[in-house]
């Protein structure tokens, strides 16, 4: 589903990505971890054609994504905020992306039905502009505009990042309940437990190279921490 080949780049002469080869594949939910600055953001950025790069292609279904634009109609993802339509409420922010997939206002609010729990009370039905919103709420309402339009592709950058333990637990049974044979899903987490629970591939990333590159097992989560305790 999602390959890269022989990709690099820097910036300002640092190495932010460099990798050879990597194949992400249907079925799988990846997770991938490293620390701050090991290239989870970049290598996301170069899979949506968010940044150009030195060498080497991303290919979504064998399309090169700087050279096509139709991974776009099956691709789901959420980087940041700053992605966010926020002079949106998040109820207007939902209707603009379900009419770009052409799914009707009825669809719309029965399949935000099952995030009821996950709003909270605090997304639908708010008179508050995303940009108003906290941090949390903000990440909230983008993630499941990523999931609008049931993507083949999803591409999650720190999802627990700023939500609090409940909201971490119901977004973890989210992310399994929408895992698809037909799903490539990818995860990038600084929480090796919350990673590590949904994941059934971890990636480890340093300095922009794959150290690490695991199918999880019952050991996966020792190994990891012993890598970055030791590192």
């Amino acid at each position: 589903m999602i390959r890269l080949e022989q990709v690099k780049k820097t910036y300002q002469g640092q190495t932010a990505l460099e990798i050879e080869n990597l194949a992400c594949h249907k079925g799988e939910i990846i997770g991938v971890v490293g620390n701050n600055g090991a290239g989870k953001t970049t290598l996301f950025n170069a899979i949506l054609d968010l940044i150009r790069l030195d060498t080497g292609t991303a290919y979504s279904k064998d399309e090169d994504v700087s050279a096509s634009e139709l991974w776009k109609s099956y691709t789901g993802s959420y980087i940041s905020e700053q992605f966010l339509l926020d002079f949106y409420t998040p109820d207007e922010y939902f209707t603009f992306i379900s009419q770009l997939h052409q799914i009707s206002q009825i669809h719309l609010d029965q399949f935000l039905l099952q995030f009821d729990e996950l709003f909270n009370q605090e997304i639908r039905g708010v008179k508050k502009y995303i940009r108003d919103l906290s941090k949390g709420n903000q990440k909230k309402t983008g993630i499941v505009g990523a999931l609008i339009g049931d993507p083949e592709v999803i591409i999650l950058d720190e999802p627990f990042a700023n939500l609090d333990p409940t909201t971490q637990i119901r977004l973890k049974h989210i992310i399994k309940s929408i895992s698809d044979p037909d799903k490539t899903i990818l995860i990038s987490s600084h929480d090796l437990s919350q990673v590590t629970e949904v994941s059934d591939r971890i990636i480890l990333l340093e300095s922009g190279q794959v150290i690490k590159d695991l199918q999880k097992t019952a050991e996966t989560l020792k190994e990891l921490e012993l890598y970055f305790n030791v590192a």
